[in-house]
């Protein structure tokens, strides 16, 4: 959760791209810092990793309240109960078991995690006494249902009560107060892109200016040599291939196509060209009127923190995840720390250098991270960029070096990444970024590479486990490390996740084949 108030570096400008006859027009207008930011972009940059975070606190949230509840109920139980909790009467626990379940089921069904824009905490306050007066009731009621009620008994009900609403009221005004701080600070405003400058654009923009919420960080479109330098303060940046290699795209949420959509075959022949990115890409359709285009705005702008209600979406799948990435990572960095000083010290009584090799990576929707691993190269032959790929025998390689990379011991740093977010125990392998395969980028081979990236890269997984792993040497390897990757992202569940970690050790050491 901390990740998602770090301060970032502000991609303000496009990336590095040959001048087309076009650009090169365009930017003989005067351009001043402020005007080519435009009127949307934020003083504070999140990465959509770090608002994907911010938005999944309703679980964490959802968990504090939950762990509350349950522990003011066993000690309230306890406190009322003639001896040990274990052989009390089911009569007599039965009614703080029914309103805490009461409780509980009413926070979460009446949507009071989803702490959407433009609630009134006041408002919210009263609805979470109303539930914890409606569990009172269920617990007092099932009470005299149940049992002969004594003094004493009413009287550790009505402190459950008490005390149930004094901890749910502390705890969901803090929920509160931390919501609005993050959506002052930006980091539950989405960002997107539009693609085409047409009218439609100016008049969700214009639309935009007054709402607020929702950053336009800029336009692309393929007719440069027509369109504005800029509408409504928003600047064009370049064509819609520009935006496939833009720097802004990892902060980017969603794509949205603001060009008509009768023009059915440029939309196909965009959302085709879009589709290579991790990004969502959403067509607006042409709102008929004020009304059309404040309710496509809704859509756009909908950030309330994730709904924990209703059935397995992917913001619970995401919030599963994490919880086992720190649980799971937590437990192999403690076990595995003494294995971990004992490969450090072997690495620098092997040779000169760092004992860890940093690289930057490509991240979930295309963040660049930087992972780290276990140097396992000599320090003057390290390939930062993995130009060249690794090969048997290959004489960059230590002593050291070849023993953990054959057991995958130099990875074992990565739970750090793990640990802060940046990746996860399981998903795609992190790619160095400008990977070559032969003497082509890997990423340039297969058109849905970049899908791989819709998940957060992981330590091991569904293709490392298949038999893809090591070195991509040809266009054929990368098709199939890609294609097991995406359906990987396609299929991702907790119970996966836990077979994958299982089998990869076996796995990783049965094989002689590849080379690592």
């Amino acid at each position: 959760m901390t990740d998602a108030a770090s301060r970032l570096s502000r991609p303000d400008a496009p990336s590095a791209k040959p001048a087309t006859r076009a650009t090169t027009a365009r930017a003989a207008a005067p351009k001043t810092g402020a005007a080519r930011r435009g009127p949307f972009r934020p003083e504070v940059w999140l990465n959509a990793r770090q608002r994907h975070a911010s938005r999944l606190a309703a679980h964490y949230f959802r968990a504090f309240d939950v762990l509350a509840v349950t522990a003011l109920t066993l000690l309230c139980a306890w406190a009322a109960s003639p001896g040990a909790l274990i052989h009390a009467e089911v009569s007599r626990l039965a009614p703080f078991a029914l309103g805490a379940a009461t409780v509980l089921a009413l926070l979460r069904s009446l949507g009071r995690y989803r702490f959407s824009r433009g609630q009134d905490t006041r408002t919210h306050l009263l609805s979470v006494a109303a539930i914890v007066i409606v569990g009172a009731v269920v617990a007092l009621g099932s009470g005299a249902l149940l049992r002969r009620v004594e003094a004493a008994e009413w009287t550790a009900w009505s402190v459950w009560a008490g005390l149930t609403f004094l901890a749910l009221m502390g705890l969901h005004l803090g929920w509160s107060a931390m919501v609005a701080r993050w959506r002052a600070s930006g980091a539950l405003t989405p960002n997107i892109v539009l693609v085409g400058a047409t009218r439609h654009a100016e008049a969700l923009i214009r639309e935009a200016l007054k709402r607020r919420d929702l950053n336009v960080l800029g336009i692309f479109d393929d007719r440069l040599a027509r369109s504005p330098t800029a509408i409504e303060g928003v600047p064009v940046l370049g064509s819609a291939n520009d935006l496939l290699t833009h720097k802004m795209t990892p902060y980017v949420d969603r794509i949205v196509l603001a060009i008509d959509p009768k023009a059915e075959a440029r939309v196909r022949e965009l959302t085709v060209r879009l589709g290579t990115l991790p990004n969502e890409v959403t067509l607006l359709v042409e709102p008929n009127g004020e009304q059309e285009m404040a309710a496509a705005l809704d859509r756009l702008a909908a950030a309330p923190l994730a709904d924990v209600q209703g059935a397995v979406d992917p913001d619970r799948r995401a919030f599963n995840k994490r919880m086992q990435d720190l649980i799971v990572g937590l437990i192999a960095l403690i076990g595995l720390a003494p294995v971990m000083g004992v490969i450090a010290l072997a690495i620098r009584l092997d040779s000169p250098g760092p004992i860890f090799f940093r690289q930057r990576r490509h991240g979930f929707n295309q963040e660049e991270i930087v992972v780290w691993k276990f140097r396992s190269m000599r320090q003057e032959t390290a390939d930062a960029t993995a130009s060249r790929q690794v090969t048997h025998d290959d004489d960059r390689v230590t002593k050291i070096g070849k023993f953990i990379r054959k057991t995958s011991l130099d990875e074992l740093p990565q739970l750090l990444n793990v640990i802060t977010g940046e990746m996860s125990l399981v998903g795609p392998r992190p790619h160095a970024i400008g990977m070559k395969t032969g003497h082509v980028e890997s990423a340039r081979l297969v058109a849905e590479y970049a899908h791989r990236h819709r998940i957060k890269p992981g330590m091991t997984g569904w293709a490392a486990v298949n038999g893809s792993r090591g070195p991509l040497h040809t266009a054929q390897d990368v098709r199939r490390r890609v294609q097991l990757d995406i359906d990987y992202v396609e299929r991702q569940s907790v119970w996966m996740d836990l077979w994958i970690m299982a089998v990869t050790v076996p796995v990783l050491l049965g094989d002689r084949a590849a080379i690592r």
